[in-house]
């Protein structure tokens, strides 16, 4: 199935430690039955600043997300269509369901920026704390594979353009 940002819409719903952390509408734009493709504006109406990155009323995100993949890969753009570049959640596999993509956050991400000079790895620490590793150890297991996936894919010649494409 593919679809225009003019043809459908959906809801998606991030899950955190069980419970919704944010959910936002987002329009879809492509599900080939692996991959499911979105683009939302920034959720907030607040700039959050990372320090590495800024997101703030206006960007907008297409966020890929897998159904048979721990992780979802974010393309951020500034409203004006610069690219600042890519935010990776490491997740479950994403659930598409009565017009709801949901995602469950495992804690760890990846950042990229636009020039892919700057592969940052985050909320390493929170991943510890979350306990994961003892509720759920083949999870756990398969998260910090997909970040280790996330990461080196960000450090090759094409990033992740043989992932995206």
């Amino acid at each position: 199935m593919s679809a225009t940002s003019a043809e459908a819409g959906l809801t998606v719903v991030l899950v955190k430690a069980g419970k919704i952390k944010i959910s936002y509408p987002a329009a879809l734009l492509a599900d080939n039955g692996t991959r499911v493709t979105v683009r939302a504006p920034w959720a907030s109406a607040r700039v959050r600043d990372f320090g590495f990155v800024r997101f703030e009323p206006g960007d907008v995100l297409t966020e890929h997300y897998w159904r048979d993949a721990w992780f979802a890969v974010k393309e951020v753009r500034s409203g004006a269509g610069e690219l600042k570049g890519w935010y990776c959640d490491v997740t479950r596999p994403a659930v598409l369901r009565d017009g709801e993509l949901v995602v469950e956050d495992l804690d760890l991400d990846l950042w990229v920026s636009a020039d892919r000079s700057g592969v940052l790895r985050l909320d390493e620490d929170e991943f510890e704390e979350s306990g994961l590793a003892d509720r759920d150890p083949e999870a756990a297991r398969a998260a910090v594979e997909a970040l280790d996936e996330l990461e080196r894919l960000a450090r090759t010649p094409e990033g992740f353009a043989g992932l995206l494409g």
